[in-house]
This record gives structure tokens, C-alpha cells and sequence, in this order.
């Protein structure tokens, strides 16, 4: 017998082998190069510096990082000029709205404008759990979660749920805090075509028993293209082979449905046979943060276990107010929603009529002017912001390659005046660069 805890001679040797090998010199350090001490070596900073480069050779203005200098809704200024603003995720309308202003400054002046530490420590407040309770009456669901981040919940979510011998199945077109939360995850990712559930379907009938837990995940409006996926459809495939299935609704959440609930309501599916709902307070609800709603065992877990949750302050009092007032007036006036949707089809249309493609875009807040063309696209945005129209351009990889586009965000604040000016303005400007006939 050996004299260590049980251990064999031959087990011990082997042990103070290793524990020699750890002390052991470690081997000729690779030799410094000071010059990777400058943030210009960076991968990706030549790749930057060259398309600014590029750029100013072709005349073409940064659209990014533009200074807005006044409150942005249907309207919006930058650079002194007051333009018709078309990159707002304003929705319904709301930011601004007195009530909402109101519910913030009374929340201010009682709590602060900071909870001051994680909610699991001491930043626990009641207006934490009546967002949540709100947001989990919109689904049906038994209980919510609200994080400080909407890119970071998922990010915190889906490494916490998912394990080793799990798989996450994801559509193609996902949103970024999607596919890099499913990156951080330990477990195998798999990815199906944008909207092919027959592709989906294949997946899971060759993949789905080689897994404990398969998670299926999508969006209720998608971000880049404005369309959805059959949900109908996705809840039979997840029960037939027995997965989750989490719904990303960020963008659908007060712009689908006859009352703003999302893609469930659009799609007449009941949101309970939904697993997981995600979605995020910075659109509709014109604040910020993040949520997942579902079952109760579900939320106690995430709140338990999620870094995010965890180790992150929670949301400002002011924050989860601004959210759950606009959530509230949402459901109270459903005539927003109705006016968003109106206004969305109008805009829609009249780029179809003009013959400018819009990919399969529902017309319903989102709705992409695909021109193709990296240059062309920029330009595009130049001219129109030129003539009073903002309207973001999203370029590869934000999108496929020779696919990129401008995004028009609709507003029930749009009037119908300022969708027809944009809409001639875009006409004349996309056949100016030889676009449309």
C-alpha cells in the first residue's frame, strides 16, 4: 500500500512526475516584438484604414456614427439639417411620449438613475419584477427575466442552458447576440437555410438522437430582411422531435398582431407553445435592456445561474419604468400598431411600384431596399440624406455578400406626406445611379 491517500507506488511515481514536469524551466519565450504594442497591428485595423481610404478616393461620406442632435422619431437632425428619419426603431411612436417621460423623471427622483449593484446582491427593486410580470402577461407565460444588455442576454442565456451534449440550431440570418451567444455555448451548432424548414426538418430527422437537447432558434421579424418564419410550422417540427424552440421577437414585439404582441398573435399560434421568447426594451418599448420570457423553471435558472444576471448591475429604475409604461400604452392603444402596419404596407408598395427590390419583406416595420453594390449602396444613403431622406445602408457581412441594402424603419409618427416624399426622393435618386429603369 502507498502512504498517499490510497494511491499505488506506481500511481505516486507517476504523480511526482508531473509535479516535476510543472516545476521544470519553462521553455525560450518567444522573442518580444514591441511593435504589436500598438493597437494599429490589430487584424482588422489595415482592413479598416483601407476602405476609409477607399472611401474618400470615391467621394463617399462615414455613414456611420452620425450625430443626431435632437430627439429622434419620424424626424430627426444631422449636421444642422432637419431630415425625414427612416433609421429609428421607434415603432410605435413613443419615445418622447409625455407619459413615459413622466413615469422616468418619478422614478428618478425616488430611486436614482442606478440600482447600484447586481440584482442578486442588492439591486433588486419592485419595479424589476412589474416590467417582468408585464412582459410575461404579453406572452402567456409564467414568468420573465429583464437584463441590463439586449445583445448580452442572449450571449448570457444560451451558454448557461445549453451543455457538452446539446445542439442549437439556429436560422441562417440570425441576429449577432444569437450566433455568438450559440459560439459561446459548450455545445454543437448547426445552422439551416433562412426560412427553410424543409432544410431544418432534414436536419432533425438526421441529427436530433444524437443530442440530450436540441434548442431551435429564430426570429419572429427579422432584423435585415423584415420577414418571419412559419411559427406555426417551427412549433410542429420542435414537438415531433421533441426540442426548445426560443424565438427571438426584438422586432416584432409591438409591430406584429393586431395589438403589437409579435409574431404569436400574427401567426395565430398560442405563445405558450413557444419554449423561450427574447426579445429586447430598446425598440417598441423605446428604452433599453433585454428579456426572456417563458416558464418559471426556466426563469429561476437564468436568474440563478446567467453571468449576466449575475454578475451585471441591474437595469436603472428609470430604464424598467420607460419600458413597462410604453408596454402598457402599447396594449391601451392598439391604434399605433394599427397605423405602423398601415404605414408600413403604403411604404412597401409604393418600392414595389417603383420597381426597386425589397426581397420578402412582410411590410411590416422593416422594409429593405436591396441594391446589390457595396458603392452603390452608400451612395444611395449619401444622395438621399442630401435631400432630407435618413436612411441607414447595412454592407456585407452585416449581410450576404452583393446584398446590401438600405433599411427603412416605419413609424406609426410617419405621416402620410412624409412617406410619399421619401418615396419619390428614393425613386428618383435609385434611378439616378441606374438601379431602376
Amino acid at each position: 500500500m502507498s502512504a498517499a491517500g490510497g494511491l499505488s507506488d506506481a500511481e505516486l511515481a507517476s504523480l511526482i512526475g508531473e509535479m516535476r514536469e510543472g516545476n521544470a524551466a519553462p521553455a525560450a519565450a518567444a522573442p518580444l516584438r514591441p511593435e504589436l504594442l500598438s493597437f494599429e497591428t490589430l487584424p482588422r485595423f489595415a482592413e479598416l484604414k483601407t476602405q476609409q481610404a477607399a472611401a474618400q478616393v470615391l467621394g463617399l461620406e462615414n455613414p456611420y456614427h452620425r450625430m443626431h442632435e435632437m430627439r429622434a422619431g419620424a424626424r430627426a437632425r444631422i449636421a444642422g439639417q432637419e431630415v425625414i428619419n427612416f433609421a429609428s426603431y421607434d415603432y410605435l411612436g413613443l419615445n418622447g411620449d409625455p407619459r413615459i417621460t413622466r413615469a422616468v423623471a418619478e422614478a428618478a427622483e425616488r430611486w436614482g438613475t442606478s440600482v447600484s449593484a447586481s440584482r442578486l446582491s442588492a439591486g433588486e427593486r419592485p419595479a424589476h419584477r412589474a416590467l417582468e410580470q408585464a412582459l410575461a402577461a404579453v406572452y402567456g407565460a409564467e414568468d420573465a427575466v429583464a437584463f441590463v444588455s439586449g445583445h448580452a442576454t442572449a450571449i448570457a442565456a444560451l451558454p448557461t442552458l445549453m451543455g457538452p451534449k446539446d445542439l442549437i440550431i439556429t436560422d441562417a440570418f440570425m441576429h449577432n447576440s444569437v450566433m455568438l451567444g450559440a459560439q459561446y455555448s459548450p455545445c454543437a451548432r448547426r445552422a439551416f437555410p433562412h426560412n427553410d424548414l424543409d432544410a431544418l426538418e432534414a436536419m432533425l430527422a438526421r441529427d436530433r438522437s444524437r443530442f440530450e437537447r436540441v434548442l431551435i432558434i429564430t426570429e419572429g421579424l427579422f432584423s435585415m430582411d423584415g420577414d418571419g418564419p412559419d411559427l406555426s410550422r417551427l412549433v410542429a417540427l420542435k414537438q415531433r422531435f421533441g426540442c426548445w424552440l426560443m424565438v427571438d421577437d426584438a422586432h416584432g414585439l409591438g409591430v406584429l398582431g393586431a395589438t403589437g404582441r409579435g409574431i404569436a398573435e400574427h401567426a395565430g399560434v398560442d405563445p405558450r407553445a413557444v419554449d423561450i421568447w427574447f426579445g429586447t426594451l430598446s425598440k417598441s418599448l423605446v428604452s433599453c435592456g433585454g428579456y426572456i420570457s417563458g416558464p418559471a423553471a426556466l426563469v429561476a435558472y437564468l436568474k440563478a445561474f446567467a453571468p449576466g444576471m449575475v454578475y451585471s448591475v441591474g437595469l436603472p429604475v428609470p430604464v424598467a419604468e420607460a419600458a413597462r409604461t410604453a408596454l402598457a400604452l402599447m396594449l391601451e392603444e392598439p391604434e399605433r400598431v394599427a397605423r405602423l402596419q398601415a404605414n408600413s404596407r403604403t411604404f412597401r408598395d409604393g418600392a414595389v411600384a417603383a420597381g426597386l427590390d425589397v426581397g420578402q419583406a412582410w411590410g411590416s416595420g422593416i422594409v429593405p431596399v436591396i441594391v446589390g453594390e457595396t458603392i452603390k449602396t452608400v451612395l444611395l444613403a449619401q444622395t438621399l440624406l442630401a435631400r432630407g431622406i435618413n436612411a441607414f445602408p447595412v454592407l456585407p457581412p452585416g449581410v450576404p455578400d452583393r446584398s446590401a441594402r438600405l433599411r427603412f424603419f416605419l413609424s406609426a409618427a410617419h405621416t402620410p406626406a412624409q412617406i410619399a416624399e421619401a418615396l419619390d426622393v428614393l425613386t428618383e435618386e435609385a434611378k439616378r445611379i441606374g438601379l431602376i429603369g
